[in-house]
């Protein structure tokens, strides 16, 4: 299943690969040249021939003619009038191209010049017919050609090149550059596959490792690269990976823990000579083993630690004072005093007033101060020792909250951030002072804002948006709200007892003697009257429509006899010939009668059940008792057995001693009527 699943996407692929074209026909229309403006007939064009073209390029032909294009066909839009230059023009761009699926290195070019009248209803007329055979290699080199037919010149160039991604003579061989999990490579001029750098392979689908990398210990997924496999490590893969925890030892292959010498134990983690491989003692300080990786240190004079890599300094503890540097000696230190100091720890100053100490007419006096002969009376800007620095006025006016100090007119003014005020930026502007949440909310104040928490029911910024009426729970005692108009309304469903928008209303308990009277006795009676008068309404409808119906059967009765006691004729027939049936169907007579050059009449007849046609039968018994017949109406329907003639008898009501009978009966296709005493 699979491979044919496989076969046929390989098959759709071919196949959408064919149908698309792997040539290309380029036509370069140039010039068309129609100096008198004539068409193919001779007549000219009214009032000048704005023409178009049709291109076929079919196979080739000995004789060209024309008839299916094979490679394609093409029509231009309307591309000038006349003579003129073929440019490029709305939806036409030049050249035209057309695409051919196995090109067989020949072809026939049909190019025809049509007028088209500015009137749409006119047909388009011929102007001039080209058409061309040739054998064209595929290249890039245009082919020129000049055609001539008549008062008409065409000039134009064609050539037919490779589609993208084809190659070869016939355009037949395919090769699509591609850089991804399936291939990195590109296409060299004959269609050949030229791998990237650093690829190799058929498709150019394998990388090619890092120069030096072991072919057993390493890979690479990618150019240049050396990815060790498990157990291996190194630039080049080639050295092996020690057992996990294995501190000082060897291995020849994977995961192998060798020691070196002067270490034992599992991992080779033991030091049976520290001294020499660690050489821990500093400053010429004496190394000594004390076993499981432990020494001693004899350090030299002037030095200590563990290790004897502390030297005792006495300079450590800052003993020069006033900026003084301290030297360390081999037996104690010397601190070599700055300028104007002096002493063992440099303590004594050795500048007075005389000297002039203080800068920018700072005022001198005389005075042991922390070790100085002197004191430095700054005037206002100035401040140190000395009188050398200059004040700076921010630094004594902090500004609260990020505000800025800036000088402005010789100065200090705080620069507040956004939402704080006061000399110092000490104050949060209350934004709530406003008041600005409605509907009850409550104003929390912000740095620069401030935020409304809203009652129940309200929303927005402000608490200015009705957001459910309901939420403010409006219902007492426990009614039930029901929001709408999108939460802008409300309504309470009461329970048992309370009454009002809100519930909030208490119902009075009625009397038993006032329940009694507001029985509904008013509403029950017009229910009842309204029933009776329906019902009174039905009952006339149905008498109406009896009597009705019994009227117009009295009427078709009447209508029917009196038909039929105008027809009483002399002929005889017994009743034994007589033939019916217990149908109750309708009976029709159709059959026309010839007797004594006279034609008869159809009639109809209705019986209203097999019952009533075996009562008539016994009637017509006794049919000779004149007296009971003119008593009784009996219509009687007697079937034939064929359907084209039917039998009816009838009981006439007249005064007379003959009983009228109509016969049909079928004989040699004729219907016979006679009566009967």
């Amino acid at each position: 299943m699979a491979a044919w699943f496989i076969f046929a996407i390989a098959l759709s692929i071919s196949l959408s690969t064919q149908v698309s074209g792997s040539a290309v026909f380029e036509l370069d229309l140039q010039q068309f040249v129609n100096t008198q403006g004539l068409l193919a007939n001779g007549h000219s064009c009214k009032p000048d021939c704005r023409t178009f073209f049709k291109v076929c390029l079919k196979n080739y032909q000995a004789v060209v003619t024309a008839g299916e294009c094979y490679f394609g066909t093409v029509t231009t839009p309307v591309l000038g009038a006349n003579s003129f230059t073929i440019l490029e023009a709305g939806s036409f761009s030049k050249p035209i191209r057309m695409e051919i699926v196995g090109y067989p290195g020949s072809f026939s070019l049909i190019i025809e010049a049509w007028y088209q009248p500015v009137d749409k209803f006119n047909p388009d007329l011929m102007i001039s017919f080209f058409a061309i055979k040739t054998k064209l290699e595929v290249g890039d080199e245009w082919s020129q050609d000049v055609q001539a037919d008549k008062e008409t010149t065409l000039r134009y160039s064609y050539r037919v090149i490779c589609k993208e991604n084809y190659y070869g003579e016939r355009c037949s061989k395919k090769c699509s550059p591609r850089d991804d999990h399936f291939g990195h490579y590109t296409c060299t001029p004959e269609g050949e596959k030229s791998c990237f750098p650093g690829w190799k392979g058929e498709y150019c689908e394998e990388p090619i490792c890092r120069e030096g990398c072991s072919m057993t210990n390493g890979n690479c997924t990618m150019p240049g690269e050396c990815v060790c496999r498990k157990g291996w490590q190194g630039e080049f893969c080639d050295e092996c990976e020690r057992h996990p925890g294995c501190l000082h030892g060897t291995c020849q292959m994977p995961w192998q823990c060798n020691c070196k010498e002067g270490w034992g134990g599992l991992f080779c983690e033991q030091d049976l000579n520290y001294c020499t491989h660690h050489k821990p003692c500093q400053n010429g300080a004496t190394c000594m083993n004390t076993g499981q990786g432990s020494y001693t240190c004899t350090c030299r004079p002037g030095f200590t630690g563990v290790d004897c890599n502390m030297e005792v300094r006495e300079c450590d503890s800052n003993p020069c004072k006033h900026g003084g540097k301290c030297m360390d000696l081999e037996n104690g230190y010397r601190c070599t005093c700055p300028q104007g100091f002096e002493g063992t720890h440099c303590e004594h100053s050795s500048v007075t007033c005389a000297d002039s100490p203080c800068f920018y007419n700072g005022i001198c006096r005389e005075e042991k101060n922390n070790g100085r002969s002197y004191v430095c009376q700054c005037p206002q800007g100035f401040t140190g020792l000395n009188c050398e620095k200059k004040v700076d006025k921010c630094t004594t006016l902090p500004c609260a909250n990020g505000g800025l100090c800036v000088i402005h007119s010789k100065m200090r003014v705080c620069s507040c951030r956004s939402g704080f005020t006061g000399q110092r930026c000490e104050i949060n502007i209350n934004e709530c002072a406003t008041n600005p949440c409605g509907n009850g909310g409550t104003c929390i104040d912000r740095i620069n804002d401030y935020n409304c928490v809203c009652a129940p029911g309200y929303t927005g910024r402000n608490c200015n948006q009705v957001m459910d009426e309901c939420m403010s729970q409006p219902c007492s005692n426990g009614g039930s709200c029901h929001s709408g108009d999108n939460g802008k309304s409300f309504s309470c469903m009461c329970p048992a007892g309370f009454t009002g928008p809100h519930c909030a209303l208490v119902v009075r308990p009625v009397p038993n003697r006032e329940l009694k009277d507001s029985f509904p006795w008013v509403a029950i009676s017009m229910g009842v009257g309204l029933v009776a008068l329906l019902m009174l309404l039905c009952m006339v409808v149905i008498v109406l429509r009896h009597i009705q119906r019994q009227r117009s059967q009295d009427e078709q009765d009447s209508e029917t006899m009196n038909n039929l006691s105008d027809f009483q004729k002399d002929n005889l027939i017994p009743a034994s010939q007589l033939k019916n049936t217990n149908k109750k169907v309708d009976l029709e007579v159709d059959c026309a009668v010839e007797k004594s050059n006279h034609k008869h009449k159809n009639y109809h007849l209705d019986y209203n059940s097999a019952k009533d046609f075996k009562d008539d039968m016994s009637q017509e018994d006794k049919c000779h008792n004149h007296e009971k017949c003119l008593e009784e109406k009996i219509p009687l329907r007697i079937y034939s057995e064929k359907p084209e003639c039917r039998i009816s008898t009838i009981c006439s009501p007249r005064d007379s001693m003959y009983q009228s009978v109509f016969v049909i009966a079928e004989e040699r296709n004729e219907c016979v009527i006679a009566t009967e005493v």
